[in-house]
């Protein structure tokens, strides 16, 4: 089950020492939903190695913000505290988990 990340705790997430993956979403967003259950998967996927979260934007919007995220939904990728890569608009879980296989 992926990880809720908020504005509060994403500076400690991203800082834990393992590669991150956050999705940044909307209750009314359509291709929200469409990526939801296969970020869910990746989460169940690569547990114990990667973290894989979920920030409702309209609940945080600082993070949002100082990423730039203008469209979701956009998944971030981070290594070592940095944005490694990004996902933007909905896409299949094959081309998401080539993103987080090259994380690690």
């Amino acid at each position: 089950m992926a990880l809720e990340i908020t504005d509060a705790n994403i500076n400690e997430i991203i800082n834990s020492g393992k590669p991150v993956v956050i999705d940044f979403w909307a209750e009314w967003c359509g291709p929200c939903r469409m990526v939801g259950p296969i970020v869910s998967e990746l989460a169940d996927d690569y547990e114990g190695k990667v973290i894989v979260g979920k920030m409702d934007v309209d609940e945080n919007v600082e993070t949002p913000t100082k990423y730039g995220i203008r469209n979701i939904p956009t998944i971030l990728f981070f290594k070592d505290g940095q944005v490694v890569d990004k996902q933007i608009g909905a896409t299949q879980k094959a081309v998401l988990s080539a993103k987080v296989d090259a994380l690690l």
